[in-house]
């Protein structure tokens, strides 16, 4: 017997997948998720998700960037090979400006993709929804909530029927296949 890995519901349309959403998060669901083929306006907000810490990786690892390229220029000229080049003083910020940006941009852009692999739990190479059927409508039409069974107030009847209960139709236990 497969362990079981969480429920499926899917739901008519954008507006019945937002007052899903909300209605767990009121109910004190935190494992779940919501799916469908485009952007929601307010599904964060419904489902009681918290801004994103990538802008802050991103700004971090930028600025980082930005003081290694200026540091080491700075050393460089001013303290390994101190010239006197058509009387610039050691310390010529100016002319550091290109490379400092540069590798502001070159670590921001590292840290983006890189942070947004991490947040994201990626590559993941499978997921259990994968094996249901009805689920590759997410990509056409398909609105549907899943429901992890690691969260700590699933119990599978009573959260079908409260998926029941706010307007979910093809409902379907999805279980781990090992």
């Amino acid at each position: 017997m497969n362990k079981i890995h969480g429920i499926l519901a899917q739901f008519d349309g954008p507006s019945a997948l937002l007052n899903a959403g909300k209605t767990l998060h009121q109910n004190g669901y935190k494992e779940f998720d919501c799916h469908s083929p485009f952007p929601i306006h307010g599904m964060d907000d419904a489902m009681g998700l918290k801004r994103s810490p990538l802008g802050y990786i991103i700004a971090l690892f930028a600025i980082m960037g930005g003081l290694i390229g200026l540091g080491i220029q700075s050393w460089a000229h001013s303290i390994e090979y101190p010239l006197v080049i058509s009387g610039k003083p050691f310390f010529a910020w100016q002319a550091y400006i290109i490379v400092t940006f540069a590798l502001f941009i070159l670590f921001g852009a590292a840290a983006s993709v890189l942070g947004m692999l991490g947040l994201n739990k990626l590559p993941l190479y499978h997921h259990p929804l994968f094996n249901s059927d009805q689920f590759k409508q997410v990509t056409d039409d398909g609105f549907f909530v899943s429901i992890g069974a690691t969260d700590k107030l699933f119990n599978k009847k009573v959260t079908i029927d409260l998926l029941k209960s706010i307007g979910a139709t093809n409902i379907e236990v999805i279980e781990d296949i090992e």
